[in-house]
């Protein structure tokens, strides 16, 4: 599709002002294949998802933003809570920590999304809706709990180690391990049992790099999920490194399957990572949305 009216959402205050930067970078990628660029800059989290939610979208042909998963997640969740159910085809230029989902496409180059999104080529993407309790939130990378949310809440006091914060904080808690009894049920499929950690992801990628999800794709209509019930915690300690290449799904100690929907019980509710964010909190039914929205890829 031929694109001329495109509006990009940027924090220009940011991440020591980066995608103010990478705005930059970009623009002259819009302005020469003659797409019109309006600018918007966001003042607060969730003012992205605000925008693309009550926006006219009678004179714009894509919404676009600069950022990484958390940003990304605004915007899909703007989109699809809009009470007119319109849609434009929506677009992300790499700008996080993170970027799990620009991973899964192959596009960490801010410059190469761009030219990927003048082109007005589109990708169907599904999306897992998450129901939680009265909540219902949108997820298009990963819904953690267990051990994966314990790391994510404690790094989130020790942000001045850097990047490096998860691996030292992830070593931490499974040293002081908490084992989780929930019934799960998987496609109608219900047991109870004991979990270290459940991860259920729709891209291949999550966190700093990591190839949690091999088998991921973005548009089969199914969410995968990775299951671990192993309480030795050198044998949790063997795998945490095996997560950033992918071959933990080869570990004994790793259950890989691949649903439609699935529900968490928990014996004791407990907040949940969703994109990268600590929200939502069990128990949760979720069910994939197949082609829920286009990507401009």
């Amino acid at each position: 599709m031929a694109l001329k009216n495109i509006y990009l959402a940027v924090n220009p205050h940011g991440g020591m002002e980066k995608g103010r930067g990478i705005l930059e970078l970009v623009k002259p990628v819009f302005h020469d294949n003659g797409v019109e660029l309006k600018v918007l800059e966001t003042e607060y989290p969730g003012h992205a998802q605000e925008m693309i939610n009550t926006m006219d979208f009678e004179e714009v042909d894509g919404f676009c933003a600069i950022g990484g998963d958390g940003t990304f997640h605004e915007v899909v969740n703007g989109l699809l809570t809009r009470k007119d159910k319109k849609q434009v085809p929506i677009g992300l230029i790499p700008g996080g920590s993170g970027n799990s989902f620009m991973h899964t496409v192959e596009c960490l180059d801010p410059v190469e999304a761009a030219k990927r999104i003048v082109s007005g080529n589109t990708i169907p993407v599904d999306v897992a809706e998450v129901k939680s309790g009265k909540e219902l939130i949108y997820s298009i990378n990963i819904i953690g709990w267990g051990l994966v949310t314990d790391i994510g809440i404690t790094a989130e006091n020790y942000r001045w180690l850097g990047e490096s914060r998860y691996t030292i904080i992830a070593m931490l808690e499974i040293f002081r391990l908490k084992q989780r009894s929930a019934t799960l049920i998987m496609d109608g499929t219900e047991e109870k049992s004991d979990f270290t950690f459940i991860m259920a992801l729709n891209t291949k990628h999550t966190g700093k790099g990591m190839y949690a999800a091999p088998k991921a794709k973005l548009d089969d209509g199914l969410i995968d999920l990775i299951i671990v019930r192993e309480k030795g915690k050198m044998k949790l300690l063997n795998l945490l490194p095996k997560i950033f290449d992918g071959t933990h799904i080869d570990s004994e100690i790793v259950e890989y399957y691949q649903v439609s929907r699935f529900s968490l019980i928990p014996d004791e509710n407990e907040p949940l990572n969703i994109d990268g964010e600590i929200t939502g909190n069990t128990p949760i039914e979720v069910k994939m949305i197949p082609g829920c929205f286009q990507f401009l890829n």
